[in-house]
């Protein structure tokens, strides 16, 4: 290999690095935005948000830089060298703003108490036209991060048929916002739907050792404690809370139903 050969693909591959490195800084300040405010545990894990991050970061952190290493020419002149990565940055964080905004709109925006369960909602959940149902005291789609809401007793057997039949059209009960309340409101009914964690232990015997292992880390005993199931976007989890306060300690991949 020539010196001048050499030279080019050194000045190419420094041109990709710092290109990749750019790169992964962006990755990592969308990353602390995506798990740090829409999907803090245990959201990341249940709604999918790892998932759907690791296939942005993936295409936007290795595409930029590699096309950076395909086209970066050092024989070109300065004013063309600009416009070839200015083409490039602009086609990446396109790409970038479509990944970030894909994961924000099936954000999960509520863990919601569902009666006899918890169900986490997500933005898509909800039909724009039901929005203007949500209570005034309550926010329909935050953008701080998920919150904890309950569902309210239905006022009458009418309404209670109407809620079920746009359930089964797709569109659960917590996803309707004019059932919404306040998670406070609903002390009373968590405390009476809770189950204890004597039961689970028995029911899932085999896994026992990881109920034990996972509430100890709480520093909670577990007749302090009660669970329930929690239904997320593909997948069932176990919520362990405080049956009194209705405090959430901790989560567990477990279907419990």
């Amino acid at each position: 290999m020539s010196a001048i050969t050499t030279h080019f693909w050194k000045v190419r591959l420094k041109a990709g690095s710092i290109h990749f490195a750019i790169s992964v800084l962006i990755a990592v300040l969308a990353a602390a935005l995506v798990f740090g405010l829409w999907y803090p545990y245990p959201y990341r894990e249940i709604s999918g948000g790892r998932e759907l991050f690791s296939i942005v970061v993936i295409v936007d952190v290795l595409l930029g830089p590699l096309i950076t290493l395909a086209i970066f020419n050092p024989s070109k002149s300065r004013r063309e060298l600009r416009l070839d990565l200015l083409t490039v940055a602009l086609l990446q964080l396109s790409a970038l703003g479509y990944g970030m905004w894909t994961v924000f709109v099936a954000r999960p925006v509520h863990m919601v108490f569902e009666y006899d369960r918890f169900r986490i909602v997500h933005a898509v959940d909800i039909p724009p036209e039901l929005l203007s149902r949500t209570p005034p005291n309550l926010a329909a789609l935050p953008t701080m991060g998920p919150t904890l809401l309950s569902l309210r007793p239905f006022v009458n057997a009418d309404e209670q048929m109407n809620a079920t039949m746009i359930a089964l059209e797709g569109i659960s009960l917590s996803a309707q916002p004019g059932l919404w309340q306040p998670y406070a409101d609903a002390k009373s009914e968590i405390w009476k739907a809770s189950k204890p964690i004597s039961e689970l232990k028995t029911r899932f015997s085999n896994q026992a050792a990881e109920i034990d292992a996972l509430i100890a880390s709480t520093g909670r005993r577990p007749e302090t404690l009660a669970y329930l199931p929690l239904v997320g976007r593909q997948s069932f989890w176990t919520v362990f809370f405080d049956p009194i306060s209705g405090e959430m300690i901790a989560y567990m991949p477990l279907d419990s139903f």
